[in-house]
């Protein structure tokens, strides 16, 4: 039996969105992508919705409308991807990592208080010593898809005056309850919030991610960095009710979205409660089959979060499993099972760690947890005999 790690969800309804689009004539940034904007603003109860053709880009943009400058400080969860870390990089600012919890894996707000406190003082942190820049933001990462404590993170930076940029790269269509017990969507705590679309992504445009907001002044500064600063509306030159007359206001960048993937997007979002059923379902038998299997510990969706199930992150005992993950990876790769890690904590990777001369223990919860970790594949398709086959293999290779 062969299970790749990742399968997309593709029908014909996303086959002939695309395909129209094609005939249609106009391919790159249009009427299609303020479409999807609009829709995607909608489902998560925004404002404001910028199309990019990336999370990365997203993130990038949204440092740039916060007014990010060299030097400054913005704190990064270390176990996140690299795309977190790296956009802060972009402006020679400074990402400050924070460790995670052990629980949810996601930035422990613990940890951003403390680290604070001691930038305040002047004192030194991990990486880092007096003296320092201006802390500007916070970039909590909702890891696997169940959202980091985004209230306890959101006081935080109220009380500094500082920017949250959620890091949702894993997480649409996720919901957590807030502290008056209703049921907000990702997003709704965030100054600017940035989705991934991504092939393996809850929902794919195959490359591609989203900024939403409820500030105009973001979305603007957003809009107008995402297609090289040129004016307002320089998308609209070739259409009929368009001017070839534009000007360019600030040095800004290529990462708008085509119609092209804003019409495989839009399908996908109409699907997306779906896809969140069959990755739910998935999710639960998991947690049935892989029941009682020694050294294993499961992932648990928080009662106050509705789990988006991107990833299925396990942990391995190695007292239990004394082969080693990666040794277990490898085995489950020769019957055939896809697997991958999330992640190596950024603090650990050669960049960060020559640096800022980094050791691996300064971060000391993401150090210990990801040699145990391995994300199981989990996507809408798989079926109940392609599951008991993952289980049966772990068991037998634990045995």
């Amino acid at each position: 039996m062969k299970i790749p790690f990742f399968r997309p969800s593709i029908g014909e309804r996303e086959i002939e969105a695309v395909t129209s689009c094609l005939r249609s004539g106009w391919l790159t940034t249009g009427q299609v992508t303020r479409d999807f904007e609009s829709e995607f603003a909608a489902a998560v109860g925004a404002k404001h919705a910028v199309a990019l053709n990336s999370c990365t880009a997203a993130l990038h943009l949204a440092l740039d409308a916060i007014g990010l400058q060299r030097g400054d400080l913005v704190l990064v969860p270390t176990m996140t991807f690299a795309a977190t870390a790296e956009v802060v990089r972009y402006f020679d600012a400074t990402p400050v990592f924070i460790d995670c919890r052990p629980d949810t894996l996601c930035i422990d707000p613990a940890v951003v208080e403390s680290t604070l406190e001691a930038l305040d003082a002047g004192r030194a942190v991990a990486g880092l010593q007096p003296p320092y820049g201006k802390v500007r933001a916070i970039i909590p990462m909702h890891y696997a898809g169940q959202i980091a404590e985004v209230e306890a993170i959101s006081r935080i930076a109220k009380a500094r005056d500082l920017a949250v940029i959620e890091d949702a790269a894993h997480s649409f269509p996720a919901a957590y309850r807030d502290d008056s017990g209703e049921w907000r969507s990702v997003g709704a705590s965030a100054d600017i919030t940035c989705f991934s679309f991504y092939a393996n992504k809850c929902i794919t445009t195959g490359e591609g991610g989203m900024a939403v907001t409820n500030s105009a002044e973001y979305a603007d500064r957003m809009r107008l960095m995402s297609l090289h600063g040129m004016s307002r509306d320089a998308w609209q030159r070739y259409t009929a009710a368009g001017s070839w007359y534009y000007e360019v206001v600030a040095p800004g960048f290529k990462y708008n979205m085509t119609d092209i993937a804003s019409a495989l997007g839009r399908v996908q979002l109409a699907r997306a409660d779906e896809l969140l059923r069959a990755r739910s379902e998935i999710a639960r038998d998991y947690l049935e089959l892989l029941a009682g299997i020694p050294g294993l510990q499961l992932p648990r969706a928080r009662a106050d979060r509705r789990h988006a199930w991107h990833l299925f992150p396990i942990q391995l005992d190695v007292k239990v499993w004394r082969q080693g993950r990666d040794a277990v990876i490898e085995q489950l790769k020769e019957r055939g099972i896809g697997t991958s890690v999330h992640w190596q904590p950024l603090h650990m990777q050669p960049y960060y760690r020559e640096l800022f001369g980094y050791q691996p223990e300064q971060f000391p919860v993401a150090c210990s947890l990801w040699p145990k970790l391995i994300s199981l594949p989990i996507y809408p398709g798989l079926t109940r005999p392609e599951l008991e086959f993952v289980a049966e293999t772990l068991r037998a290779l634990c045995g």
